[in-house]
């Protein structure tokens, strides 16, 4: 809607403008401040030049009326506009806010390291780079999800040596002698069992399997991870294996050392990261020539802007925030604009039960696992309490929130607007094609507006995607819904004079929560 109304404006006068939603529906749907910056220009006062623009703008098919108020434009769409864009929407269903968008991005989130089972900081942005995707392919941009598996490094070498160790422990008469940092966990136990089942005993005698150990326990997490990933709907197109890319860094290397990215003291080769921003230069090769971690990320990006996206999308965790400069320089370096790299960062979760910190995983250690909070809450109740608040802000929330039966729980209330609107359906013994044609041309000023509030969907979901703000959609369906519930608190609908109307404006309404629902990867529930 947002669009036909800019559309309108600029068929008369064509200039840049802001267009703005009053809090007040009463003053229109839309307002703008156009005649402000345009007084310098014309050389005229703001209210004169928005009087001159109500004449111009008010002959619109789109608007009812045009009104100026203190040098403001006001907008207020017309009656059959709005029906015209309920129809669409209703027989759009699914479909509805669907666009077209000649746009590529490489989408890269989640890339925990395939050392365990997924905890709840994971969760979060898995949730919400699942999301974003969704938003911005019903958007019409062409996404590519990905996961980039950290396998070429010290945190392998770690899980197969703790593996190990738990056989030596469990299935030898040796002392182990455990080591400053391993992984812990009664998931290392299964482990060590699995590989004792398909290797024998014999593997935890001999340190040289360790080796082995750590290859195929990463197999078995990153299997694990997948099925995580799983139980919260979320799958990716594409898994990336660090290893293998690896055999690209001599490559990578050379780019860099042709443009003069590189130097070598103490022994170390060094990045100038700090020519581009960075607060100091960053090792990619120790004393001993191992690549770095920063290696790895450089060989991995040398890969992604190879493969000629318009843009590229990373989510990482917030203790990540350090690495943003040296990737960008890295990115400069290889040859590349760099600014076409967005890094979005997800903060952590506190989690609670009945007001008291949720307990750590036993089978995980020192992590809440995200499979034992999907068990207990459900999938969409997780999905959709990480995505009420913008990713690099704190989350803390209650789990026994999430099984209220009753407003207090979000996700219920949103719900039940959607299963309430069926049941008004059922009542009147009437489908929605019965009355998907019906005008709307009898409603008064609170049908207006839940009408106008439930064709809001498209705007917001372009706001949400290109804000990275996604906790506005959650923000909107909880608005609509709580508007939904006081309308029909407040108003008959079955058996009243205008009743295929408000059936249409229900059914809208549904239309708007099962569309935004979806795209969050929630069910919009017909029963309750």
């Amino acid at each position: 809607m947002k669009k036909s109304v800019q559309n309108a404006v600029k068929k008369q006068i064509d200039s840049e403008f802001i267009l703005e939603k009053p809090k007040d529906l009463s003053f229109g749907h839309y307002a703008t401040p156009l005649a402000f910056s345009l007084a310098k220009e014309l050389r005229k006062s703001p209210m004169i030049i928005a009087d001159e623009l109500c004449l111009k703008f008010s002959e619109a098919s789109v608007f009812e009326s045009v009104t100026a108020i203190k040098g403001y434009l006001n907008f207020k769409l017309s009656d059959k506009f709005l029906n015209e864009r309920a129809t669409v929407a209703i027989k759009e269903n699914l479909e509805f806010a669907k666009g077209e968008k000649n746009e590529t991005i490489l989408l890269e989130y989640v890339s925990a390291n395939p050392t365990g089972p997924m905890h709840i900081g994971h969760a979060r942005g898995a949730v919400f780079g699942d999301t974003l995707a969704k938003i911005g392919e019903h958007l019409g941009y062409k996404i590519t999800t990905e996961y980039y598996v950290n396998d070429a490094g010290s945190q392998v070498e770690m899980l197969g040596l703790s593996v190990f160790l738990a056989g030596v422990d469990k299935y030898t008469n040796k002392d182990v002698q455990w080591p400053e940092e391993y992984y812990r966990g009664e998931y290392i136990y299964e482990l060590c069992d699995e590989a004792k089942e398909e290797f024998g005993k014999d593997i935890f005698l001999d340190e040289k399997n360790i080796s082995k150990l750590s290859t195929w326990g990463k197999d078995k997490m990153l299997f694990l991870i997948k099925e995580n990933l799983k139980m919260a709907g979320i799958e990716f197109q594409n898994f990336v294996s660090e290893k293998e890319l690896f055999k690209s860094w001599d490559a990578s290397y050379e780019k860099l050392k042709a443009k003069d990215a590189l130097y070598e003291k103490d022994g170390k080769i060094w990045l100038k990261s700090s020519k581009m921003g960075d607060e100091k230069d960053r090792v990619v090769v120790r004393e001993d020539k191992r690549p770095t971690y920063l290696a790895g990320d450089i060989i991995y990006h040398d890969d992604k802007f190879q493969r000629e996206y318009h843009r590229y999308i990373n989510i990482w965790g917030a203790d990540h925030h350090g690495y943003i400069a040296r990737v960008k320089s890295a990115i400069h370096f290889l040859g590349y604009d760099e600014n076409k790299l967005e890094v979005i960062l997800s903060q952590m979760v506190a989690l609670l039960k009945g007001g008291e910190p949720y307990k750590m995983s036993k089978r995980a250690g020192n992590f809440i696992l995200m499979s034992d909070v999907i068990d207990e809450i459900g999938s969409e109740a997780l999905r959709f309490i990480f995505l009420t608040k913008k990713s690099d802000t704190h989350l803390e929330f209650d789990v026994e929130l999430l099984k209220q039966q009753d407003s207090s729980n979000p996700i219920y209330y949103i719900q039940y607007a959607h299963a309430r609107i069926n049941q008004v359906f059922q009542k009147s013994g009437k489908s929605v094609d019965d009355v998907i044609d019906v005008e709307l041309k009898e409603l008064d000023e609170d049908s207006k507006n839940l009408l106008f509030t439930a064709l809001l969907l498209p705007e917001i979901l372009e706001d949400a995607f290109e804000s990275r703000q996604l906790q506005k959609l959650t923000e909107y369906l909880r608005n609509l819904a709580a508007s939904y519930h006081q309308f029909y608190n407040k108003h008959k609908i079955v058996g009243s004079d205008n009743e295929d109307e408000l059936l249409k404006l229900s059914s809208l309404v549904a239309t708007s929560i099962r569309v935004g629902l979806s795209l969050m990867g929630i069910e919009a529930k017909s029963k309750m």
